[in-house]
């Protein structure tokens, strides 16, 4: 059992490089664990892949509920993609790519998300 965690926990976590998120199978419903990068912004947890829906993206479509671990630390959470240009889409391309490489211009930023698919992930 996991126990309730808050968003000071997220955040004493926010530094680490890796997320492992695990999502139910939506047609199995196995769990599949993947590890991504990962940034935190405001009490949310956001993630991105580029090109394509992945299996972890479709499943997240199908039960919003899921598990993830960040630097020995295990969290219970629900996800949702995100809509391409709204604000909070904006803040994951934000705090994801300053984490990774620092700060950089609206259009920099913009240009290297063109072919992202969005998520957030929020406590439970």
């Amino acid at each position: 059992m996991v126990k309730s965690v808050t968003y000071e926990d997220l955040t004493s976590v926010a530094f680490e490089k890796y997320i492992h998120l695990t999502t139910s199978g939506r047609k199995t419903g196995k769990p599949h664990n993947v590890e991504l990068w990962f940034a935190v912004g405001g009490n949310r947890v956001y993630l991105s892949h580029e090109g394509e829906e992945t299996d972890w993206m479709k499943n997240i479509k199908k039960n919003r509920s899921v598990k993830f671990e960040i630097g020995g630390r295990t969290f219970i959470g629900n996800a949702r993609l995100l809509e391409d240009h709204t604000e909070e889409a904006w803040t994951a391309k934000m705090v994801l790519y300053e984490k990774y490489y620092g700060k950089a211009a609206k259009e920099i930023i913009e240009d290297w998300f063109s072919l992202s698919k969005l998520v957030a992930v929020e406590l439970a």
